[in-house]
């Protein structure tokens, strides 16, 4: 007998890590009408490294909070046109990094750019989701929340653990 697993389910906003930027945890909007991720950034600077293009970037990975900021490094994937939910075109750098979502480690494109007037700091679009989530539009935080008693470091600890 052929045993078929259920993708896990997801909210219309979950948390995530990416330990690869540092970043403990992000609250994260689950756009299915998004087709790319992305990732809240200012202060986007590129830079080469070893001969590969790199880019700097920081991030106020708390929604409504500009006090906690994080420098990130990432290679640079590509540089693309988006258009955003308004259709405004904007050309951003693209980077490829792991995420964690619930039990799921997830390399993804994500593309950079402010998000600091939406509620936000980053979406996950279809192209990072590719069938491997049921999406319940009516809940929120289904792979779980945050566990107030560890600290930044202690998260980070844990999120490198599961990725090395």
């Amino acid at each position: 007998m052929t045993h078929i697993s259920t993708p896990p389910l997801l909210g219309w906003r979950e948390w995530v890590s990416l330990p690869e930027l540092n970043i403990a945890q992000i609250k994260a909007k689950v756009d299915t009408g998004a087709r790319s991720s992305a990732l809240h950034a200012f202060a986007i600077e590129p830079y080469r490294k070893g001969g590969q293009r790199w880019v700097m970037f920081t991030i106020h990975p708390i929604q409504n909070n500009s006090d906690v900021a994080i420098e990130c490094h990432a290679p640079i994937k590509d540089r693309r046109v988006v258009s955003d939910s308004g259709g405004h075109k904007q050309r951003r750098y693209v980077i490829e990094t792991r995420l964690i979502l619930g039990q799921s480690i997830i390399t993804a494109e994500m593309t950079l750019t402010n998000r600091d007037s939406m509620l936000f700091r980053m979406l996950i679009g279809r192209t990072t989701m590719n069938n491997r989530f049921i999406i319940d539009p009516n809940a929120s935080y289904i792979q779980g929340t945050p566990d107030p008693a560890l600290n930044k470091s202690e998260i980070c600890a844990i999120n490198h653990s599961l990725i090395s």
